[in-house]
């Protein structure tokens, strides 16, 4: 059987899946600081701690973080073409952190292509 090295491939998709319920990933704006800023931002008025009435403590009030990994999602596919992401300019994956302390993350990474 021949090796292949991954820059000889072409028309690649990469798999990332986040293993976790209180984080998520997304493509995102990566040039501007501001823009992780106003995300956050966001954020904290679509899913708000201490929001009457949420009923999931088991793991401290953790329940807004599950809501944002719902809502931003916890996997990716992207192309890839000869080894390299096909993102646009201004583009960076990012791991949007949804609890104070979260801890160390874990991301499967799997690639298809020819």
């Amino acid at each position: 059987m021949q090796k292949l090295h991954l820059e000889q491939l072409e028309q690649q998709h990469l798999h990332l899946q986040l293993m976790h319920t209180s984080a998520s990933l997304t493509l995102n704006e990566n040039a501007d600081p501001d823009v992780r800023h106003d995300m956050a931002l966001f954020a904290s008025k679509l899913a708000p701690e201490n929001l009457p009435g949420m009923r999931h403590t088991l793991e401290g009030p953790d329940m807004p973080a599950h809501v944002l990994a719902s809502l931003f999602g916890a996997e990716l596919t992207l192309a890839v073409d000869k080894g390299r992401l096909l993102t646009g300019t201004w583009q960076g994956i990012w791991l949007g952190e949804h609890r104070e302390h979260g801890g160390a993350r874990k991301i499967t990474a799997t690639l298809m292509g020819e």
